[in-house]
Protein backbone atom coordinates (compact mmCIF):
# COMPACT_ATOMS: atom_id res chain seq x y z
CA UNK A 1 0.00 0.00 0.00
CA UNK A 2 1.16 3.67 -1.29
CA UNK A 3 0.44 6.27 1.83
CA UNK A 4 0.18 10.08 -0.04
CA UNK A 5 -0.44 12.92 2.14
CA UNK A 6 -1.59 16.35 0.28
CA UNK A 7 -1.56 18.86 2.47
CA UNK A 8 -2.29 22.60 1.84
CA UNK A 9 -4.13 25.34 3.73
CA UNK A 10 -7.54 25.86 3.46
CA UNK A 11 -9.50 26.26 0.34
CA UNK A 12 -6.05 25.83 -1.70
CA UNK A 13 -7.79 22.97 -3.71
CA UNK A 14 -6.91 19.32 -2.12
CA UNK A 15 -10.25 18.19 -2.29
CA UNK A 16 -10.99 19.01 -5.64
CA UNK A 17 -7.35 17.69 -6.84
CA UNK A 18 -8.31 14.55 -4.77
CA UNK A 19 -11.31 13.90 -6.91
CA UNK A 20 -9.24 13.94 -9.78
CA UNK A 21 -6.33 12.17 -8.55
CA UNK A 22 -8.92 9.15 -7.62
CA UNK A 23 -10.43 8.76 -11.29
CA UNK A 24 -7.57 8.85 -12.69
CA UNK A 25 -5.95 6.18 -10.09
CA UNK A 26 -9.19 4.51 -10.80
CA UNK A 27 -9.17 4.57 -14.38
CA UNK A 28 -5.72 2.82 -14.62
CA UNK A 29 -6.27 -0.24 -12.14
CA UNK A 30 -5.77 0.85 -8.50
CA UNK A 31 -7.94 0.29 -5.85
CA UNK A 32 -7.81 3.67 -3.81
CA UNK A 33 -9.32 4.67 -0.25
CA UNK A 34 -9.45 8.20 1.09
CA UNK A 35 -8.97 8.78 4.37
CA UNK A 36 -10.64 12.91 4.70
CA UNK A 37 -10.15 14.68 8.25
CA UNK A 38 -12.15 17.68 8.67
CA UNK A 39 -12.35 20.70 11.35
CA UNK A 40 -15.06 20.74 13.89
CA UNK A 41 -17.50 18.18 14.37
CA UNK A 42 -19.21 17.54 11.11
CA UNK A 43 -18.07 16.41 7.94
CA UNK A 44 -18.29 17.93 4.44
CA UNK A 45 -15.67 17.06 1.84
CA UNK A 46 -16.42 13.15 2.81
CA UNK A 47 -19.46 13.56 1.31
CA UNK A 48 -18.11 15.28 -1.57
CA UNK A 49 -15.62 12.96 -2.44
CA UNK A 50 -18.17 9.54 -1.24
CA UNK A 51 -20.15 11.19 -4.05
CA UNK A 52 -17.51 9.95 -6.78
CA UNK A 53 -17.61 6.49 -5.99
CA UNK A 54 -14.45 6.61 -3.77
CA UNK A 55 -14.02 4.32 -0.30
CA UNK A 56 -13.70 7.10 2.07
CA UNK A 57 -13.43 7.39 6.14
CA UNK A 58 -14.04 10.65 7.44
CA UNK A 59 -12.85 12.06 10.42
CA UNK A 60 -14.04 14.91 12.09
CA UNK A 61 -13.30 16.83 15.01
CA UNK A 62 -10.01 18.78 14.76
CA UNK A 63 -6.86 18.00 13.15
CA UNK A 64 -5.21 15.02 12.82
CA UNK A 65 -2.05 15.38 14.51
CA UNK A 66 -3.45 16.69 18.08
CA UNK A 67 -6.27 14.98 18.76
CA UNK A 68 -7.00 11.99 16.25
CA UNK A 69 -4.04 9.60 16.85
CA UNK A 70 -6.12 6.90 18.19
CA UNK A 71 -8.68 7.12 15.23
CA UNK A 72 -6.04 8.12 12.68
CA UNK A 73 -4.50 4.05 13.62
CA UNK A 74 -7.92 2.45 13.80
CA UNK A 75 -8.94 4.08 10.21
CA UNK A 76 -5.66 3.20 8.86
CA UNK A 77 -5.23 -0.17 9.89
CA UNK A 78 -9.03 -1.07 9.00
CA UNK A 79 -8.47 0.33 5.58
CA UNK A 80 -5.67 -1.96 4.93
CA UNK A 81 -6.72 -5.29 6.62
CA UNK A 82 -10.47 -5.07 5.45
CA UNK A 83 -10.04 -2.69 2.18
CA UNK A 84 -6.37 -3.13 1.36
CA UNK A 85 -5.94 -0.48 -1.40
CA UNK A 86 -2.55 -0.03 -3.88
CA UNK A 87 -3.25 3.47 -2.97
CA UNK A 88 -4.29 5.27 0.48
CA UNK A 89 -4.98 9.00 -0.03
CA UNK A 90 -4.72 10.89 3.15
CA UNK A 91 -6.48 14.87 2.93
CA UNK A 92 -5.60 16.20 6.42
CA UNK A 93 -7.53 19.27 7.78
CA UNK A 94 -5.98 22.80 6.00
CA UNK A 95 -4.52 24.04 9.71
CA UNK A 96 -2.75 20.54 10.01
CA UNK A 97 1.05 19.92 9.44
CA UNK A 98 1.19 16.86 6.38
CA UNK A 99 4.35 15.79 7.71
CA UNK A 100 2.95 15.08 11.57
CA UNK A 101 0.17 12.74 9.70
CA UNK A 102 2.86 11.38 7.48
CA UNK A 103 4.68 10.06 10.81
CA UNK A 104 2.15 9.23 12.19
CA UNK A 105 1.00 6.46 9.93
CA UNK A 106 5.13 5.36 9.70
CA UNK A 107 4.53 4.72 13.31
CA UNK A 108 1.96 2.60 12.90
CA UNK A 109 5.11 -0.11 11.35
CA UNK A 110 2.54 -1.37 9.29
CA UNK A 111 4.10 -4.08 6.88
CA UNK A 112 4.53 -3.44 2.84
CA UNK A 113 3.59 0.30 2.91
CA UNK A 114 5.47 3.00 1.35
CA UNK A 115 5.03 6.54 0.92
CA UNK A 116 4.97 8.53 -1.87
CA UNK A 117 6.04 12.04 -2.19
CA UNK A 118 4.56 14.45 0.70
CA UNK A 119 2.56 16.90 -1.49
CA UNK A 120 1.49 20.72 -0.50
CA UNK A 121 -1.29 22.74 -2.43
CA UNK A 122 -0.35 26.37 -2.76
CA UNK A 123 -3.17 28.98 -3.73
CA UNK A 124 -1.35 30.83 -6.22
CA UNK A 125 -4.25 33.14 -5.88
CA UNK A 126 -3.45 34.08 -2.35
CA UNK A 127 -0.17 33.45 -2.03
CA UNK A 128 0.14 37.65 -1.18
CA UNK A 129 -2.40 37.34 1.31
CA UNK A 130 -1.31 34.07 2.94
CA UNK A 131 2.31 35.28 3.05
CA UNK A 132 0.91 38.45 5.07
CA UNK A 133 -2.22 36.88 7.17
CA UNK A 134 -0.53 33.39 8.00
CA UNK A 135 3.44 33.67 7.12
CA UNK A 136 4.59 30.66 9.95
CA UNK A 137 1.78 28.23 9.10
CA UNK A 138 2.17 28.42 5.20
CA UNK A 139 6.05 28.69 5.46
CA UNK A 140 5.74 25.49 7.70
CA UNK A 141 3.70 23.61 5.19
CA UNK A 142 5.84 24.83 2.22
CA UNK A 143 9.24 23.67 3.89
CA UNK A 144 7.86 20.24 4.82
CA UNK A 145 6.63 19.53 1.59
CA UNK A 146 8.73 16.98 -1.56
CA UNK A 147 6.46 18.33 -4.21
CA UNK A 148 4.76 21.70 -3.86
CA UNK A 149 1.78 22.31 -6.31
CA UNK A 150 1.01 26.42 -7.39
CA UNK A 151 -2.59 25.35 -8.15
CA UNK A 152 -5.55 27.47 -9.44
CA UNK A 153 -3.00 29.28 -11.88
CA UNK A 154 -6.19 29.81 -14.13
CA UNK A 155 -7.26 32.54 -12.07
CA UNK A 156 -3.01 33.99 -11.82
CA UNK A 157 -1.83 36.51 -13.92
CA UNK A 158 1.03 34.69 -16.39
CA UNK A 159 3.79 37.84 -14.89
CA UNK A 160 3.14 36.62 -11.39
CA UNK A 161 3.95 32.84 -11.88
CA UNK A 162 7.62 33.01 -12.05
CA UNK A 163 7.24 35.63 -8.86
CA UNK A 164 5.30 32.88 -6.96
CA UNK A 165 7.59 30.08 -7.87
CA UNK A 166 10.58 31.67 -7.00
CA UNK A 167 9.42 32.60 -3.56
CA UNK A 168 8.19 29.22 -3.25
CA UNK A 169 11.44 27.68 -4.01
CA UNK A 170 13.27 30.17 -1.91
CA UNK A 171 11.89 28.38 0.89
CA UNK A 172 11.83 24.82 0.13
CA UNK A 173 15.01 24.94 -3.24
CA UNK A 174 14.92 20.34 -2.75
CA UNK A 175 11.35 20.25 -3.90
CA UNK A 176 9.68 19.80 -6.98
CA UNK A 177 7.23 22.98 -8.22
CA UNK A 178 4.34 21.91 -10.37
CA UNK A 179 2.15 24.54 -11.88
CA UNK A 180 -1.59 23.28 -12.65
CA UNK A 181 -5.34 23.94 -11.82
CA UNK A 182 -6.29 21.21 -10.19
CA UNK A 183 -10.21 21.24 -11.64
CA UNK A 184 -8.28 20.58 -15.07
CA UNK A 185 -8.09 16.97 -15.91
CA UNK A 186 -5.13 17.81 -18.81
CA UNK A 187 -1.78 17.11 -19.32
CA UNK A 188 -0.36 19.25 -16.43
CA UNK A 189 -2.24 17.23 -14.10
CA UNK A 190 -1.58 13.81 -15.55
CA UNK A 191 1.87 14.61 -15.06
CA UNK A 192 1.43 15.66 -11.62
CA UNK A 193 -0.19 12.24 -10.69
CA UNK A 194 2.76 10.23 -12.60
CA UNK A 195 4.97 11.79 -10.88
CA UNK A 196 3.46 11.43 -7.20
CA UNK A 197 2.72 7.79 -8.08
CA UNK A 198 6.44 6.66 -9.74
CA UNK A 199 8.51 8.42 -7.71
CA UNK A 200 9.48 7.38 -3.89
CA UNK A 201 9.05 9.31 -0.97
CA UNK A 202 11.68 10.50 1.86
CA UNK A 203 12.41 7.21 3.79
CA UNK A 204 10.76 6.67 7.34
CA UNK A 205 14.72 6.82 8.97
CA UNK A 206 14.43 10.51 7.34
CA UNK A 207 11.75 11.68 8.31
CA UNK A 208 12.05 14.25 11.51
CA UNK A 209 10.42 13.13 15.25
CA UNK A 210 8.39 16.50 15.65
CA UNK A 211 7.78 17.47 19.57
CA UNK A 212 4.26 18.23 20.57
CA UNK A 213 4.71 22.11 20.61
CA UNK A 214 6.12 21.45 17.31
CA UNK A 215 2.81 19.94 15.73
CA UNK A 216 0.18 22.61 17.58
CA UNK A 217 -0.36 23.32 14.27
CA UNK A 218 -3.98 24.54 15.04
CA UNK A 219 -2.68 27.35 17.83
CA UNK A 220 0.56 28.33 14.81
CA UNK A 221 -2.10 28.82 11.66
CA UNK A 222 -4.23 31.23 14.14
CA UNK A 223 -7.27 30.36 12.72
CA UNK A 224 -10.50 30.24 14.62
CA UNK A 225 -12.99 27.17 13.55
CA UNK A 226 -16.80 26.30 13.94
CA UNK A 227 -19.10 24.16 12.03
CA UNK A 228 -22.29 22.70 13.35
CA UNK A 229 -24.95 20.92 11.70
CA UNK A 230 -29.24 22.37 11.70
CA UNK A 231 -31.99 20.44 11.62
CA UNK A 232 -34.52 22.31 9.59
CA UNK A 233 -38.28 22.04 10.49
CA UNK A 234 -39.79 22.46 6.67
CA UNK A 235 -39.86 18.93 5.02
CA UNK A 236 -40.69 20.41 1.71
CA UNK A 237 -38.49 23.05 0.68
CA UNK A 238 -38.77 24.42 -3.09
CA UNK A 239 -35.17 24.74 -5.14
CA UNK A 240 -35.54 28.19 -4.84
CA UNK A 241 -36.37 29.15 -1.30
CA UNK A 242 -33.59 26.62 -0.64
CA UNK A 243 -30.69 28.75 -2.46
CA UNK A 244 -31.89 31.93 -1.39
CA UNK A 245 -31.48 31.09 1.95
CA UNK A 246 -28.29 29.51 2.07
CA UNK A 247 -26.96 32.26 -0.28
CA UNK A 248 -28.21 34.75 2.23
CA UNK A 249 -26.21 32.94 5.49
CA UNK A 250 -23.24 33.34 3.42
CA UNK A 251 -23.28 36.18 1.65
CA UNK A 252 -24.54 37.92 5.59
CA UNK A 253 -21.77 36.10 7.27
CA UNK A 254 -18.84 37.06 5.07
CA UNK A 255 -20.12 40.81 6.18
CA UNK A 256 -19.94 39.90 9.32
CA UNK A 257 -16.51 38.08 9.43
CA UNK A 258 -15.14 41.35 7.58
CA UNK A 259 -15.72 42.96 10.79
CA UNK A 260 -14.10 41.20 13.08
CA UNK A 261 -10.71 40.50 10.38
CA UNK A 262 -10.97 43.27 7.43
CA UNK A 263 -8.42 41.00 5.40
CA UNK A 264 -9.08 37.44 6.73
CA UNK A 265 -8.38 34.04 4.81
CA UNK A 266 -9.64 30.40 5.76
CA UNK A 267 -12.77 28.40 4.31
CA UNK A 268 -16.10 29.27 4.51
CA UNK A 269 -18.50 26.24 3.18
CA UNK A 270 -22.34 25.39 3.57
CA UNK A 271 -24.00 22.43 2.08
CA UNK A 272 -27.78 23.08 2.43
CA UNK A 273 -29.55 18.63 1.91
CA UNK A 274 -33.20 19.27 1.23
CA UNK A 275 -35.29 16.75 -0.55
CA UNK A 276 -33.16 15.20 -2.89
CA UNK A 277 -30.66 18.17 -3.87
CA UNK A 278 -27.79 20.04 -2.36
CA UNK A 279 -27.02 23.48 -2.50
CA UNK A 280 -23.10 23.66 -1.95
CA UNK A 281 -21.27 27.25 -1.14
CA UNK A 282 -17.88 27.78 -0.80
CA UNK A 283 -15.64 30.86 -0.12
CA UNK A 284 -11.82 31.27 0.81
CA UNK A 285 -10.72 34.42 1.72
CA UNK A 286 -12.63 38.60 2.18
CA UNK A 287 -12.29 39.41 -1.20
CA UNK A 288 -14.27 35.84 -2.74
CA UNK A 289 -17.36 35.74 -4.72
CA UNK A 290 -19.21 32.67 -2.93
CA UNK A 291 -19.15 30.22 -5.47
CA UNK A 292 -22.60 28.65 -5.62
CA UNK A 293 -23.43 24.94 -6.63
CA UNK A 294 -26.90 22.49 -6.48
CA UNK A 295 -26.35 19.32 -6.86
CA UNK A 296 -28.55 15.61 -7.29
CA UNK A 297 -27.84 13.68 -4.33
CA UNK A 298 -28.31 9.87 -3.86
CA UNK A 299 -30.46 10.29 -0.89
CA UNK A 300 -33.24 12.13 0.69
CA UNK A 301 -32.96 13.38 4.34
CA UNK A 302 -36.00 13.07 6.17
CA UNK A 303 -35.96 17.11 6.96
CA UNK A 304 -33.72 19.10 5.88
CA UNK A 305 -30.18 19.80 7.11
CA UNK A 306 -27.78 22.08 6.88
CA UNK A 307 -23.72 22.03 7.46
CA UNK A 308 -21.82 24.75 8.14
CA UNK A 309 -18.02 24.93 8.60
CA UNK A 310 -16.02 28.01 9.03
CA UNK A 311 -12.28 28.70 9.77
CA UNK A 312 -11.03 32.22 9.49
CA UNK A 313 -8.01 33.77 10.43
CA UNK A 314 -7.17 35.71 13.24
CA UNK A 315 -10.33 36.12 15.26
CA UNK A 316 -11.21 35.11 18.66
CA UNK A 317 -13.40 31.20 18.59
CA UNK A 318 -15.97 32.62 20.46
CA UNK A 319 -16.57 35.65 18.57
CA UNK A 320 -16.54 33.48 15.28
CA UNK A 321 -19.28 31.03 17.05
CA UNK A 322 -21.63 33.69 17.93
CA UNK A 323 -21.40 35.17 14.58
CA UNK A 324 -22.45 32.21 12.84
CA UNK A 325 -25.14 30.98 15.03
CA UNK A 326 -26.58 34.56 15.03
CA UNK A 327 -26.21 34.59 10.70
CA UNK A 328 -27.68 31.24 10.37
CA UNK A 329 -30.64 31.53 13.03
CA UNK A 330 -31.53 35.14 12.23
CA UNK A 331 -31.68 33.87 8.40
CA UNK A 332 -33.94 31.38 9.09
CA UNK A 333 -36.02 33.45 10.94
CA UNK A 334 -36.42 35.99 8.13
CA UNK A 335 -37.64 33.03 5.71
CA UNK A 336 -40.32 31.95 8.99
CA UNK A 337 -39.25 28.95 9.43
CA UNK A 338 -37.79 27.38 12.02
CA UNK A 339 -34.29 25.27 13.56
CA UNK A 340 -32.67 23.28 15.86
CA UNK A 341 -28.76 22.72 15.90
CA UNK A 342 -28.39 18.93 15.56
CA UNK A 343 -26.63 16.59 18.28
CA UNK A 344 -23.53 16.54 17.15
CA UNK A 345 -19.84 15.17 18.22
CA UNK A 346 -18.05 17.42 20.10
CA UNK A 347 -14.41 18.45 19.32
CA UNK A 348 -14.40 19.77 23.05
CA UNK A 349 -14.15 16.56 24.51
CA UNK A 350 -11.23 15.30 22.77
CA UNK A 351 -8.06 15.44 25.05
CA UNK A 352 -5.26 17.26 23.64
Amino acid sequence: MKVLVIGGFLGSGKTTAILNLGKYLSENNYRVAIIVNEIGEIGLDGDVISKYGFDTTELTSGCICCSLKTDLRYTVTTLYNNYNPDILIIEPTGIAFPNVIRNEVNLMNLDDIEFAPLVTFIDGSRFKQLMKEIRHFSQRQIIDAEILVINKTDLIESRQLPIIEDAVHQLNPDADIIRLSAKMDDNKFRKFAKLIIEKPGLTPEIIQDLSEEEIDSIQCSNVATYSKEFVVSRKNLESDVASSIARDIVYTLKDEVIKLNPEFLGHIKLYFEYNSNMVRISMTSYYDTPEVEVVETSRSAHYPRLKILTAVSNVEKSELVNTVDRCVENIFYEYDIEIEKSDTHSHESHNH
